[in-house]
């Protein structure tokens, strides 16, 4: 058998499907997974190895550069690329092999977890300790490592375009903690209620209630948060997502942007921006965050969680200058401060440039994904609307009136897929279709999961509903 042979019947390409780079990335990794590419086996020069599967060379320099930021790819001078030792299988203990855990196909809310540059982030991590001081190692300032404040003040106002001073920002452990510290300082005003927007993600409606501030719905329309709904009610503070409204995914206005900032500056109010995943967008114009018009009364809330990986738990907080004392007296009082060394590792990556060229790498893939399963829906699912595709991880698909969308995704978690009821991400009962009156419709997450994979689950979901 000819080599060319024996690549084409080791990494078989549908070339009437979209996304050939994953193909081969997803084709190379299960030939590592199960032992027949072992560990120090090179691998054809990417010139060689298009040649040879009859592909463009950038279908293959991109699946050697993903499968290389998963560690199972090494780059070694004059040997080429080669098995990562660390990608070799286990051996086989006896035991059961336990269920494989992964991300279910349509989740949303997670990024793909096989992209986390675990070379960058070693080498961040390695440069974090040989550079750091005896002292950074001491019980830190509760707020965060400065050189790390510093980098994600300058990061924040190149690519949000944030005002953000590293005085007033705080290092956390992820958003979560940023909310819970918000909900503090709330709560040391007075304040015992939050606007939120109608619909909004349910978990971190659960988290400022368990911190013992009350939601109080606040509806959404094409043009994002109803400011006047809002000045209607006595409330001093409001939980905004204005560069990519969660679920729905419609832009703040302009003019509502601008109501907000009055209505904050009328009432001595908060504002609290999740700047939750504003790093991706694919059809639209960049949407600078909402705290860069005012940060006299937005805090600004982020993380790395939709850019690298929740696990790493690393956010920030950004809150105006009054709230800066109090909201660092809640920070010291949780922790004591973060893990240092883990942010001294994002302080380098973000300097040295490695955060912005996975977020670069990682926009591209995220796109392809979001045509892929645009595509798929638009073929299995013709009927359905589908909405809020200019940007973020997931979409909204709006099914046929009297659709019980909670049962839906039921049944589509039973078939092992993972989206969300969209009814479900509502406080309250509105006028519409479906059953309660709430518009039915699901949220679909697209990140984690190749063009193929999601073709196979939007057929599947089509079959559920």
């Amino acid at each position: 058998m000819t080599e060319q042979a024996t690549w084409e019947a080791l990494v078989p390409l549908d070339r009437a499907r979209p996304g050939l780079a994953e193909q081969l990335a997803g084709a190379l990794r299960a030939a590592i997974g199960d032992g027949r590419l072992p560990a120090g086996t090179r691998l054809p020069s990417t010139r060689g190895l298009a040649a040879d599967l009859r592909v463009s060379r950038g279908v293959v320099v991109a699946a050697y550069e993903q499968l290389a930021a998963e560690g199972r790819l090494v780059g070694r001078r004059g040997s080429g690329t080669v098995v990562s030792a660390v990608a070799a299988p286990t051996v086989d203990s006896g035991r059961a092999p336990e269920p494989p855990r992964g991300v279910a196909p349509l989740r949303p809310g997670v990024p793909d977890l096989g992209m986390f540059p675990r070379a960058a982030w070693r080498r961040a991590y390695e440069s974090a300790l040989s550079e750091a001081l005896d002292a950074d190692l001491d019980y830190g300032d509760p707020a965060g490592a400065p050189r790390l404040r510093q980098e994600l003040a300058g990061y924040l106002g190149r690519v949000r375009a944030a005002r953000v001073d590293a005085a007033t920002l705080l290092v956390t452990t992820g958003a979560a903690q940023a909310f819970a510290i918000v909900a503090a300082a709330l709560r040391r005003r007075g304040e015992t209620r939050i606007g939120i927007e109608d619909p909004c993600s349910a978990p971190i409606r659960a988290h400022f209630a368990a911190h013992g501030v009350r939601p109080v719905p606040i509806p959404v329309d094409a043009d994002g948060l109803d400011v006047a709904a809002l000045a209607r009610t006595r409330l001093r503070a409001v939980l905004v997502t204005p560069a990519h409204q969660s679920p729905t995914g419609v832009v703040l206005a302009p003019a509502r942007r601008a109501a907000l900032v009055q209505w904050a500056r009328r009432v001595g109010g908060l504002v609290v921006e999740d700047d939750y995943d504003a790093e991706f967008r694919y059809d639209r114009d960049p949407v600078g965050c909402l705290q860069g018009l005012a940060p006299d009364v937005v805090a600004l809330v982020g993380s790395v969680s939709k850019g690298l990986a929740p696990a790493l738990r690393l956010g920030w907080l950004a809150v105006p200058a009054p709230l800066c004392g109090p909201a660092t007296a809640v920070k010291a009082a949780a922790d004591l401060g973060g893990p240092v060394v883990e942010q001294l590792a994002f302080a380098h990556l973000l300097a040295s440039g490695g955060y912005d060229r996975h977020l670069r790498r990682a926009r591209r893939v995220y796109r392809q994904r979001r045509d892929a399963v645009v595509q798929a829906l638009a073929r299995y699912l013709p009927r359905a609307r589908v909405s809020g595709v200019a940007a973020g991880l997931h979409l909204v698909v709006e099914l046929p009136d009297g659709t019980d969308d909670v049962a839906v995704a039921a049944a589509a978690r039973a078939a092992g897929l993972g989206p969300l009821p969209l009814s479900q991400l509502r406080l309250r009962r509105q006028a519409g279709a479906g059953p309660g009156g709430r518009p039915p419709g699901l949220v679909i997450g697209y990140a984690a999961h190749s063009p193929n994979e999601l073709d196979a689950a939007v057929q599947r979901l089509a079959k559920v509903v």
